[in-house]
C-alpha cells in the first residue's frame, strides 16, 4: 500500500487532525498517491478536484481547531448525483457530461460545514438508476475484491473507493438499496438513515421520501462518525430532522444489545442465493451466543413489489420526464422504461400504491412491537459479472425487470425504516456478503450498537482496504 495512513480508520485520523499530528494536506497527499496506484483499475473516482480541496484545507486550517467541525479536515468523496460548486457534476448522464454547478447541494454544504474536504466525485449509474455502476460518461466501476465483478450501485463508486483505499468515508444516497447493495458487494458498511436524518434538496418533489442521503465507511464507528456529521435540520430541506442530543458514535459504543430479533432470508417476497442465505443466517443466529433471542420471522410484505414499482415510476416521471422529451437518445433503456411507466400511471394506481404503503408501514410497526431488529441479507447474491446490466436470475427465478431483484432492500425503504449493510462473510469464491440490519423509524442507534457487536464478534478483516484483484483461484 502507498501509505500507512490509507489503512487507518477515519475515527483515528480525525483524532490526529484535532491534535495537529497530521494535516488535511497530509491526507490529500496520501489519497493522491493511492488513487494513482489503484483507481485506474477500479474507476471509483472519475472526477478529482484536488486543487479545490487544498484551498478548502488552507481555509480550514486558518480556523481554531475547535471550529473545524466533526470531521476536522478529513477528505470525503461525493456521489456524482449531488452537485459540488465549481466541480464537474454529471449525474452519470451524457446530458450533464460537462455541467459545472455554481452552488453545492445541501448535503455537500453540511459535510463541508463539519470540516469535510471534498476531493473527488464518486461514480454512479445514470441518475442512480440500476444497482450496477456504469454510465456512458465514465464507464464501469469495478469491484476491488474481483475486478471482473460489479460494485453494485448506485453508490458503487463510493463503496469501491472505500474498499480499495481511496476514501476513508464516502457519501452516498439510497432509494432502492443504493447505499446497502454496493456496501454488500464491496465488503464495506453502508447505511440508509431515517427519512430526514440527512438534509436533502427538494429539487423536483417537495416531499420526496423514497430516496435519502447517507454515509458509507469501512467500520461501524467510522460510519457513525459520518452520520453525526451529515445529520441535522436545514431550512431548505422541508423533511429534515433536528440533530439528536446523543451522538451516533456514542450510541454505537453504548453496548446496547437487543433482547429479541428476527431473521428472514427472503422477507417472503424474493429468491435468494443459498450461499448468501447461509452466511447471513449464521451471522444472525450467532447473536444467540450473546443471549439474544433469534427467531425466523418477518412482517407481511405481500404488496411490496407492486407498491414500489408504482411509487418509483412516479418518482422517475416527476424527476426525469423532461429529459425524456428533450434527450431521449441520451437516456439508457432502463431510465426510459421507468419514466414511461410513470407517465402512464393513473390516479387510481397511484392512490392504491399509497394505500398499500400505509398498510405495509402499519404491519412493520406492529412487527417491531415484538422484535427489536429485523435481520436479512443485504443483497440476494454476491457480486455478479461486470458485463451484466442487472441480476436477471437468482436461485432458478427469472426477474421481469431491472428492479425486482432489489426487493430485499426496497421493501425496507417502503416502511420508512433505517437499515445498514454489514459485512458478514465471504463466499467460497472470496466475494463479500452483507447482512442487512433493520430498525423502526429513527432508531439508528439500535442498528449501530448491534452492528458494532456483530462486527466485533465476526472478526472479519474488512476494516483494511484491499488491492484490486482478479478472481480468487478455484
Amino acid at each position: 500500500m502507498s501509505s500507512g495512513m490509507i489503512g487507518e480508520s477515519a475515527t483515528n485520523l480525525v483524532l490526529k487532525l484535532r491534535r495537529g499530528e497530521v494535516s488535511p494536506h497530509d491526507l490529500l497527499d496520501a489519497l493522491e498517491s493511492r488513487i494513482a496506484e489503484v483507481d485506474g483499475e477500479v474507476n471509483a473516482l472519475p472526477t478529482l478536484c484536488m486543487e479545490r480541496a487544498r484551498e478548502r484545507a488552507d481555509a480550514l486550517l486558518r480556523l481554531a481547531p475547535e471550529k473545524r467541525g466533526l470531521l476536522a479536515g478529513l477528505p470525503v468523496p461525493i456521489k456524482d448525483l449531488s452537485n459540488v460548486a465549481g466541480v464537474r457534476s454529471t449525474q452519470g448522464s451524457p446530458i450533464f457530461a460537462n455541467f459545472v454547478p455554481e452552488r453545492s447541494d445541501i448535503v455537500v454544504e453540511v459535510i463541508e460545514g463539519q470540516g469535510g474536504i471534498v476531493y473527488a466525485k464518486s461514480n454512479t449509474p445514470q441518475f442512480g438508476a440500476g444497482a450496477n455502476t456504469f454510465n456512458e460518461v465514465f464507464g464501469a466501476t469495478k469491484n476491488p475484491h474481483d475486478v471482473t465483478r460489479s460494485a453494485a450501485g448506485s453508490s458503487g463508486g463510493a463503496a469501491a473507493a472505500l474498499a480499495s483505499g481511496t476514501a476513508w468515508l464516502a457519501h452516498g444516497s439510497d432509494m432502492g438499496g443504493s447505499l446497502r447493495n454496493p456496501a454488500s458487494f464491496c465488503g464495506v458498511v453502508g447505511m440508509r438513515p431515517s427519512v430526514g436524518r440527512c438534509a436533502s434538496d427538494a429539487k423536483t418533489k417537495i416531499d420526496q421520501n423514497l430516496g435519502v442521503q447517507g454515509p458509507m465507511a469501512r467500520t461501524v464507528e467510522d460510519l457513525a462518525l459520518f452520520l453525526d456529521a451529515m445529520s441535522g435540520f436545514h431550512p431548505r430541506a422541508p423533511l429534515s430532522l433536528p440533530r439528536d442530543t446523543q451522538s451516533f458514535v456514542s450510541l454505537a459504543r453504548s453496548g446496547w444489545k437487543p433482547k429479541r430479533i428476527a431473521y428472514s432470508a427472503d422477507l417472503g417476497i424474493t429468491p435468494v442465493d443459498p450461499e448468501v442465505a447461509a452466511l447471513t443466517r449464521n451471522a444472525a443466529f450467532g447473536l444467540a451466543e450473546e443471549g439474544v433471542i433469534v427467531e425466523e420471522a418477518h412482517p407481511d410484505f405481500a404488496e411490496a413489489h407492486e407498491c414500489f414499482q408504482v411509487l418509483r415510476a412516479l418518482n422517475f416521471a416527476i424527476s426525469y420526464g423532461g429529459h425524456l422529451k428533450k434527450h431521449r437518445d441520451l437516456l439508457k433503456p432502463e431510465v426510459i422504461w421507468n419514466v414511461e411507466k410513470g407517465l402512464r400511471l393513473s390516479a387510481n394506481e397511484i392512490a392504491e400504491a399509497e394505500h398499500q404503503r400505509v398498510a405495509l408501514f402499519q404491519r412493520a410497526t406492529r412487527f417491531f412491537e415484538s422484535y427489536d431488529l429485523l435481520l436479512t441479507p443485504a443483497t440476494i447474491c454476491a457480486a455478479f459479472p461486470l458485463g451484466e446490466r442487472y441480476l436477471a436470475e437468482c436461485a432458478g427465478h427469472r426477474f421481469e425487470n431491472y428492479i425486482d431483484w432489489l426487493a430485499i432492500v426496497y421493501a425496507i425503504t417502503l416502511v420508512f425504516s433505517p437499515a445498514l449493510s454489514l459485512p458478514c462473510g465471504f463466499t467460497k469464491g472470496g466475494l463479500p456478503v452483507g447482512l442487512q440490519i433493520v430498525a423502526p423509524p429513527r432508531e439508528e442507534g439500535r442498528i449501530l450498537a448491534c452492528a458494532k457487536l456483530l462486527e466485533e464478534k465476526l472478526g472479519l478483516d474488512t476494516a483494511k482496504p484491499v488491492d484490486p484483484r482478479l478472481p480468487k483461484a478455484a
